[in-house]
Formats: structure tokens, sequence, C-alpha cells
């Protein structure tokens, strides 16, 4: 519950196509969201992320940050947290 995308108003397909000022505000508009979630929701932590390219799972050619609020138990195991995109990779404590 309380998954936000941030986008800037500028189109832009990636955050390396965003000016320094933009980059600036889209953290600042990351940290007023996170603010929102975590008085409305009270999240017990987040997963952030940005998908580039088709590569890395980016459908939308527009640039867009997901904060994503995660609770206690909503996954067995959430070590790794977005590293489960390749799972291979995720287990790298064992």
């Amino acid at each position: 519950m309380g998954h936000t995308v941030i986008l800037p108003r500028r189109h832009v397909a990636t955050l390396f196509e965003a000016t320094e000022d933009e980059q600036a505000a889209l953290l600042k508009a990351l940290t007023k969201a996170k603010t929102i979630l975590d008085k409305q929701h009270q999240p017990d932590g987040y997963n952030i992320g940005i998908n580039h390219g088709p590569a890395g799972g980016q459908t939308v050619p527009h640039l867009h940050i997901h904060l994503i609020p995660r609770y206690r138990g909503d996954k067995e195991d959430p070590r790794g947290g977005v590293r489960w995109v390749l799972p291979d990779k995720a287990k790298y404590w064992t």
C-alpha cells in the first residue's frame, strides 16, 4: 500500500538525460513523498527503483522513480531487495 511514482515535468527518457536541477528536484520530491507515506502508512522500509532502458526493464520511455513502501512480513526474506530481479545475484550473503 502506498506505491508512489515520481516523474519530472519535462519529458526525458532516463535519469541521465535530466539536468542536475531536475535530478535535485526529483530527489526533493522523493523525500517529500516518503514523509507523506511515513505519516499515512507507517512502512517499515522502502525500495526505490528506476528502470533504465529496455534491458533494465523500462517499458515506459519517460523517467519515473518508484518509491515502494515495504512492510515486515510482506515477503518471507526481503534481503537483497531489488536484487531479486536477477535471482542468481540476490543471495550474496550466503
